[in-house]
């Protein structure tokens, strides 16, 4: 932390529709069921960020010091940290952040299990050291609580870390905030804005995104639960996202009165700002 204090940080901020995901979320976990597999909402994320990364190298870039000089660092791959809120046997809470190395080289439920197996460890106390070393951008969720959004601070040698707010309902829709809080050495405002907007495309499903996710558990793509996962979301729901630090919420019912032209407007809306 104290070291944390030298890096020159800015933050870029995101308002991300997120009733795609929150469906597409719950389609999928109905195909899984089955399986025993549950998907909360920050693999989602955090795996969103990952494809987003590898358009935007920046973001995972840090500066580091070498023989006293700083030097920039372009990492061979994307390793991304899960920041865990832990709670101590004195109730006391600390901050764990294990990390997904080469999650840029996973498919999605490659990455979502060893998401499982680095919370469970973290929140266990059973990783070894090194399973904390690495990191070049972090995903942190202090939405879980309630906190709207969030500017954490940025570990020295790392790029960026992100950071998503809890799930506000505004004007029949479901919103999300995101805050991308990054190295200004390497990171200028431009590329931190357009990589939040890959991340929010992401969510809206572009890039077959939500297809890709069945298709790596096997499930048919083209139909069955891949295709819903992929259809125009047609209710409405509140909760909180799923963390590294809590498990997700269930879905909450539809809310009655939300009539076929307010999910149109929602709708259109959404491609409006997937075009933009």
């Amino acid at each position: 932390m104290q070291a944390s204090l030298h890096v020159p940080t800015a933050t870029s901020f995101r308002e991300v529709d997120v009733s795609r995901l929150w469906d597409a979320r719950a389609r999928l976990n109905q195909g899984l069921s089955s399986r025993g597999i549950k998907l909360a909402f920050t693999p989602f994320v955090g795996w969103a960020i990952v494809r987003a990364a590898q358009q935007f190298r920046a973001m995972v870039r840090a500066v580091v010091d070498v023989d006293g000089a700083p030097h920039r660092l372009d990492p061979d791959g994307v390793h991304l940290g899960l920041a865990v809120d832990v709670e101590r046997r004195d109730g006391s809470r600390g901050l764990l952040v294990p990390v997904i190395k080469y999650a840029d080289r996973m498919t999605f439920a490659e990455f979502h299990a060893e998401y499982e197996r680095l919370v469970t460890g973290a929140r266990d106390g059973k990783l070894l050291p090194d399973a904390y070393q690495g990191g070049t951008i972090t995903l942190t969720n202090p939405g879980t609580i309630g906190t709207v959004a969030s500017v954490p601070r940025l570990m020295n040698g790392q790029g960026s870390i992100i950071a998503t707010g809890a799930i506000r309902e505004v004007a029949g829709r479901r919103l999300m905030t995101l805050t991308s809080t990054y190295d200004h050495r390497i990171v200028q405002g431009a590329e931190s804005g357009m990589f939040l907007r890959a991340v929010d495309q992401l969510l809206q499903g572009e890039e077959r995104f939500y297809q890709q996710v069945a298709e790596a558990f096997g499930m048919a793509s083209g139909g069955g639960a891949a295709e819903a996962a992929e259809a125009t979301p047609g209710g409405t729901m509140s909760a909180a996202p799923g963390t590294a630090a809590a498990a997700a919420a269930p879905p909450a019912p539809a809310k009655a009165g939300i009539g076929v032209g307010e999910q149109l407007i929602a709708a259109a809306m959404s491609l409006v700002r997937a075009h933009r």
